[in-house]
């Protein structure tokens, strides 16, 4: 890049056709003879610096030099003359011989060539004519109309490192602003509000003229979103973060939120997508992705786009299939071939520029588009703008065609699984910032002193969002990315945790309890779990953790339990709930009330200590009893039977699933003959994109994982929790180990695993098949679920081979089914009857270091009654992935019972609880939910909090005029649609000193 008098001034990209900058137009008398240029330069192609392919990992020997500079007289004529010829010819080709404006073209073309003598100047004047003559004739009324627009997508990181791409944006936006100085009808269009942070806060003079153009209306921000985040992988509150992140960014910086998302490389679009573009206040969609699908090409390029709520889209793919054009007649002529809603619409957009730090479009590209304007025999081509466009195809949107669901990318379905640690530590945070933004609303509410930490939360929610990026969490980038990701991972969890002690000191001040733990679920709904408690010296024993009361749901109540010597809870104990639930525990004390629940242990186990050993008994509740786990059966084969009365498990001598019954209908879950939770390798080598791709012939190569009898061995013994444990030989270089638990009430058993994968193009799945028939299963997606067909019949099914879900899938016929859940995969299938877990990857490019070593992670599988809806899983699955959480607090812990909020109906789901943005010192918290069945339904949201007023608002927390709710007898009345996502601003009364 070319600094001049301490600014950027002009970037520089060999790749990008870059390679000069202008020192003047025109020299004058008075003018300086000399200047002092500096020339900032960056060890790293446009591409990153991949060792003999574009993909592979960097080569750190890799040398770059500047080999020549030198001043230069520009010829601007002759400049003309080569584009006019260049277009001229591109017309000759393009049009075919069959066309009588080809022929023109080419005619002219000849003439010019005659024409010109480069010894006589003045015969460039007398071709020029010939040209404009050409070019001037103009097209019918009919034609179709290109609205060509600047563009530089830049990936926030990639093949390169997040500090690259702050200079790649300056590099390449300091051209555009040269262009939009020489050329004022020149509109350029950038997407991501991060990397505008970046460039605001490392070259601020640049990003004011940047303002400056924003308000001459030729620099248009678009997308709305913190960055381009991946439309498959983030949750749906972390969608919602980007959009609330961007949009109030793009406001306060430009004046303007943004009326179109703007996604071209993503790898696939969420169907939750809609909802949450229309509540955010976007109601166009621009991506081209889909034209990269390997099998099925999608039948549009202009249409409506209906999510899994109903809501609508205006959707647009560059029928180029690209976001790079460089202005040529081939590239506008495939435009118009290539759109498939002809008739339909006759507008397009035309992205050109050099992406991803090649700095954007360039002088020619604009000259080009400039001279075909209108120009016979081709489309008109007009400079535009995305609101020009959409504006255009709105006009004339009454015979498009509608696509309901997702966007699913035929391609790249390896990234549901690439980086297993990358998705662990995404999944984590998000879990880490929701509880801390429930517990700080909480705490809020509960002391006048606790000030929510709106400014903490935000970095790191931006810290979370730029990681969600689609080359970040997808896996698809270089070690050192990967490296700068992880540690972003560890500051959200060490400043989360933080936060979440602060609020929970916050919620203990001023109580008169004892001194102990304050035990949180932080879940809408009521929870008796199995819970490991810390003990002196560092070790842990088993409580069970009961939810007091019938209806609550987010609040603060105490118990205690006896002291026994194998008490679970030797420290005292407090439980919080999401639901609004705390409760104490203290060694010594009586149990109050029926609200929670006592245990005993068998003497047998009485001096046991840690997780293992704790004795039979039963749990007693609110007038019901728990049946305790029962201890673990080993057979004289080899085999161990784990059963709680609500499940029974039989595992082989290997540790694979034999049996899995629903006991109160003794049903037997998994398909005669066949067995569970068997392990299986996949030979993994994609045709290129090795980070990106899994091939359907990957599934040609299975091998199912061996394991030797007698590895199988007892874990935890009964009573509240029973396991057995085994190890598991992969291959010579990789070992697995695993623990397969079942707690007292508990309707799932988890795998708790453990694997050292050191492999190479190797793909490790785990499989469940099931004894039960469906021709469609069920996947968990934002804000709700949807299904995906388990049959071959077409190439649009077949391309599904490998699909991505959230925390959970069912496979469920009339009256039964089976779901497996997970705490941080993606990839996944149902085949048949068979449910797949997709669980690490070996891919070596771009990081040829990425999956190996140790991972750990935990899945579980749920036989059920009934539909999935009616038998909870929803519930366990959010149960899976957010555990109770044990906070240390420096003083006393409450002792009364306080309930803040409860929902009436299981199929509404209270996701999020946080301030609102506009109150950073007030008291009004956002409440988000949504349905979660697919169903209709009116429901009551019960409260206990001091409201003055509460009224429906948008994702972007603005108050909907007639979204105000009557709040009678301490609840809301809420009426769903189904799947529909609805948030409420809660104004409260401040807390009393």
């Amino acid at each position: 890049m070319v600094w001049r008098d301490g600014e950027p001034v002009q970037g520089l990209t060999k790749e990008g056709e870059k390679t000069s900058y202008v020192l003047t137009e025109r020299l004058g008398e008075g003018d300086p003879r000399s200047l002092t240029l500096y020339v900032e330069v960056a060890c790293s192609g446009l591409l990153g610096a991949g060792k003999g392919t574009m993909i592979a990992a960097p080569d750190p020997e890799k040398m770059f030099q500047v080999s020549r500079a030198e001043l230069a007289l520009f010829h601007q004529d002759v400049y003309k003359l080569l584009v006019d010829l260049e277009l001229l010819l591109g017309m000759a080709k393009g049009l075919g011989e069959d066309n009588q404006r080809s022929f023109q073209a080419l005619y002219t073309a000849n003439q010019i060539v005659n024409i010109c003598d480069p010894a006589q100047p003045e015969t460039f004047l007398m071709a020029q004519d010939l040209a404009s003559k050409f070019f001037g004739q103009r097209g019918g009324e009919s034609q179709h109309t290109i609205h060509a627009m600047g563009h530089c997508h830049i990936d926030s990181a990639w093949l390169w490192p997040f500090k690259e791409t702050v200079r790649k944006c300056a590099r390449s936006w300091v051209t555009a602003v040269q262009l939009m100085e020489r050329n004022p009808e020149f509109i350029f269009v950038c997407s991501q509000a991060q990397q505008l942070e970046w460039v605001k806060n490392q070259y601020p003079g640049l990003y004011s003229r940047l303002q400056e153009f924003a308000c001459r209306g030729q620099f248009v921000p678009v997308g709305g979103t913190w960055v381009e985040m991946d439309g498959n992988l983030p949750s749906g509150e972390a969608m919602v973060r980007q959009f609330l992140q961007g949009q109030n960014f793009f406001l306060q910086e430009f004046g303007k939120m943004c009326s179109e998302f703007w996604l071209p490389d993503s790898f696939g679009y969420s169907a939750q997508l809609p909802q949450i573009m229309r509540s955010c206040g976007i109601r166009h969609f621009l991506t081209q992705k889909l034209s990269w699908n390997l099998v099925n090409s999608f039948p549009h390029h202009t249409f409506f786009w209906e999510g899994l709520d109903g809501s609508c889209v205006l959707a647009h793919f560059p029928p180029g299939d690209s976001y790079g054009m460089e202005g040529s007649v081939e590239e506008v002529l495939k435009t118009v071939a290539k759109n498939r809603d002809k008739g339909r619409t006759n507008h397009s957009a035309f992205l050109f520029g050099f992406g991803d730090g090649g700095g954007g479009p360039t002088q020619t590209m604009v000259d080009r588009l400039k001279r075909l304007y209108n120009t016979d025999g081709l489309p008109r081509v007009q400079l535009s703008s995305p609101e020009q466009l959409f504006s255009a195809l709105e006009s004339d949107s009454g015979q498009l065609c509608t696509w309901v669901g997702e966007l699913f990318l035929e391609l790249h379905n390896g990234t549901y699984t690439t980086h297993a640690q990358i998705k662990k530590g995404n999944r984590e945070c998000e879990r880490i910032l929701h509880d801390v933004e429930l517990l700080s609303s909480l705490a809020l509410v509960r002391s006048a002193q606790f000030l929510y930490p709106a400014a903490q939360l935000q970095d790191l929610w931006r810290l979370l969002l730029l990681n969600q990026f689609h080359d970040v969490v997808t896996g698809s980038c270089i070690q050192l990315v990967a490296e700068e990701a992880m540690c972003h991972y560890e500051d959200i969890r060490f400043h989360g945790n933080t936060l979440l002690n602060a609020a929970a000191a916050a919620l203990c001040a001023g109580e008169p309890g004892p001194e102990g733990l304050l035990i949180v679920n932080t879940l809408p709904w009521k929870r008796t779990e199995v819970l490991a408690l810390p003990r002196p010296g560092g070790t842990h024993s088993l409580g069970l953790i009961p939810s007091p009361g019938d209806s609550a749901q987010h609040g603060l109540c105490s118990c205690s339990c006896p002291n026994l010597t194998a008490a679970p809870a030797s420290p005292a104990a407090c439980v919080c709930c999401a639901r609004g639930e705390c409760w104490h525990f203290q060694v010594g004390q009586s149990c109050p009330g029926t609200s929670l629940m006592t245990w005993g242990f068998s003497a047998s186990q009485s001096g046991a200590s840690g997780e293992g050993g704790l004795g039979s008994g039963e749990a007693i509740g609110c007038g019901k009893a728990l049946l305790a786990s029962r201890p673990p059966s080993a057979k004289t084969d080899g085999s161990v039977t784990l059963d709680n009365g609500i499940i029974r498990v039989r595992l082989d001598p290997t540790g694979r699933l034999t049996s899995l019954v629903l006991v109160a209908s003794n049903r037997e879950a998994i398909a005669e003959g066949a067995i569970g939770n068997q392990f299986v390798l996949f030979d993994d080598v994609p045709l290129y994109w090795d980070a990106w791709d899994v091939m359907d012939y990957h599934l040609e190569t299975r091998k199912p994982v061996l394991g030797q009898a007698g590895t199988l061995a007892v874990g935890t013994e009964g009573g509240m929790r029973g396991s057995a444990w085994f190890l598991l030989q992969i291959s010579p270089n990789s070992r697995l180990s695993q623990e397969v638990v079942l707690d007292v009430g508990c309707p799932y058993v988890r795998f708790h695993t453990e694997v050292h994968w050191h492999e190479d193009h190797k793909f490790l799945k785990v499989e469940f098949p099931a004894r039960v028939r469906s021709s469609q299963a069920t996947y968990e997606v934002q804000f709700g679920h949807l299904q995906r067909p388990t049959h071959q019949n077409t190439s649009w099914d077949w391309a599904r081979f490998e699909v991505w879900a959230h925390r959970w899938m069912d496979l469920s016929e009339h009256g039964f089914g089976l779901a497996l859940l997970n705490d941080c995969k993606y990839g996944a299938s149902v085949r048949g009857s068979v449910l797949s877990l997709s669980l690490l990857r070996a891919p070596k490019a771009p990081d040829a270091t990425a999956d190996m070593g140790r991972h750990e992670f935990t899945y579980a599988l749920m036989p059920h009654k009934g539909s999935f809806q009616d038998a909870g899983v929803i519930q366990a699955a959010y149960s899976l992935n957010f555990p109770l959480l044990a906070l240390p607090t420096p003083g006393q812990v409450p002792m009364a019972t306080w309930s803040a909020f409860s929902v009436s109906s299981p199929a509404v789901v209270l996701e999020t609880v946080k301030q609102a943005e506009s109150t950073p010192q007030g008291h009004t918290l956002v409440l988000r939910l949504y349905e979660a069945h697919g169903s209709h339904i009116d429901c009551w949201l019960h409260t206990s909090l001091p409201v003055q007023e509460a009224v429906l608002c948008d994702l972007l927390e603005r108050r909907d005029p007639a979204g105000h709710l009557p709040f009678r007898d301490a609840r809301l009345k809420l009426t769903f649609s189904p799947f529909q996502v609805q948030s409420l601003l809660v104004v409260l009364q401040a807390p009393l000193n």
